[in-house]
């Protein structure tokens, strides 16, 4: 089978991230290519890649190109990834008599009902979700169809997370919570500087702190937030990491606070990590999150409770221990690449195999 990815993505995030991961796991054994849009992208792919303008959802040269790419590939399926591409690859997949399945991680109501039925009934062929609250967001609106929406959960490269995490980095605190993301209000960083906060109060002798990992465009509120709450000793801004895992290694909490999310690749990483994920009810987290026993999930907004949930870990090591484990060995059952690569080919198949049938 020969498949297509598309991301248009400026920066690299969650889902470049997937998009490497099941474009080079499926690569072992069929064809896999990329269109993308920028270096800080595209460099990280070890597949045939393509690089195109993207500039907007109907931008005509690349359409054009898009066509010409895929005749000459001999693609079957593309995969768009990113919001903006869904309808240049849909038009694309119909000029060329292909499949088109979109990739979405996170939860998205579709409110525009002439523009979202064209981009996700009229030009999709089906929809790869990473969570069940995503597809059942989807299947709120009257002209989905369940059977063209499939459940895939992420996949993490664990060999790679071992050798990445080593050597560990030095502990800046000896109670350490690290949160990784693009510094944005969806992200919910201000909610965890407000609840961490609140915890030193509780316990204002804590050699404790937070590692926030990333950049964005709320870096500088946060940073002010920080000053405001009389707490910049306690939290390190590290910028992008290129390679965040010995940070998160030694870290005894991953924090994932967003108000929307879809299941968080940096949530998976850090508990793999053995630690303790404490997140907000975004996205799917109820499908991998069982409160109290392989982690902890808490109300966004509420500075009560997360500052609660910190405080209970840092009093007590060997709960800490026992969740941190139940968290890695939840992500080793059912969160693997080959698994996610296995389930995202099936998909492929079944659905270039429909049209094969219909056309019979």
């Amino acid at each position: 089978m020969n498949i297509l990815f598309m991301n248009s993505a400026r920066t690299w995030g969650g889902t470049e991230k997937w998009t490497r991961m099941a474009a080079e796991a499926i690569a072992e054994h069929h064809k896999t290519v990329l269109v993308y849009r920028r270096a800080i992208v595209g460099e990280r792919f070890s597949t045939p890649k393509f690089r195109l303008p993207c500039l907007s959802h109907i931008d005509l040269y690349t359409l054009l190109r898009l066509v010409q790419i895929i005749r000459k590939e001999k693609i079957e399926v593309i995969i768009p990834t990113k919001r903006k591409d869904y309808m240049i690859a849909g038009l694309a997949s119909r000029i060329c008599g292909i499949k088109n399945i979109l990739r979405l991680g996170i939860v998205r109501p579709l409110r525009i009902p002439v523009i979202h039925k064209l981009i996700y009934h009229t030009l999709a062929d089906g929809i790869i979700v990473n969570a069940q609250k995503i597809k059942q967001t989807l299947l709120e609106t009257s002209f989905m169809q369940e059977e063209k929406i499939r459940v895939i959960y992420n996949g993490l490269d664990t060999e790679a997370l071992d050798r990445l995490s080593l050597p560990p980095a030095q502990k800046t605190f000896k109670f350490q919570i690290t949160t990784a993301g693009i510094l944005t209000k969806r992200k919910g960083h201000d909610f965890l500087l407000r609840s961490f906060a609140q915890f030193l109060k509780l316990a204002p002798d804590a050699d404790a702190g937070i590692i926030i990992i990333g950049d964005g465009p709320k870096k500088q509120e946060l940073i002010a937030l920080t000053e405001r709450l009389n707490i910049p000793e306690r939290v390190c801004f590290t910028g992008f990491l290129k390679n965040p895992y010995p940070n998160i290694a030694v870290s005894d909490v991953i924090a994932m606070t967003s108000t929307n999310e879809g299941i968080s690749n940096a949530l998976l990483e850090g508990m793999y990590l053995k630690n303790v994920p404490v997140s907000t009810f975004a996205g799917g987290t109820e499908e991998i999150i069982e409160n109290g026993r392989n982690g902890f999930l808490v109300d966004y907004s509420n500075e009560n409770a997360l500052s609660a949930i910190l405080l209970k870990l840092f009093q007590n090591n060997e709960q800490k221990k026992q969740i941190s484990e139940a968290a890695r060995e939840t992500v080793i059952r059912k969160f693997s690449i080959p698994l996610m690569a296995t389930e995202v080919l099936h998909f492929c198949e079944e659905t270039v195999n429909e049209k094969k049938d219909a056309e019979a």
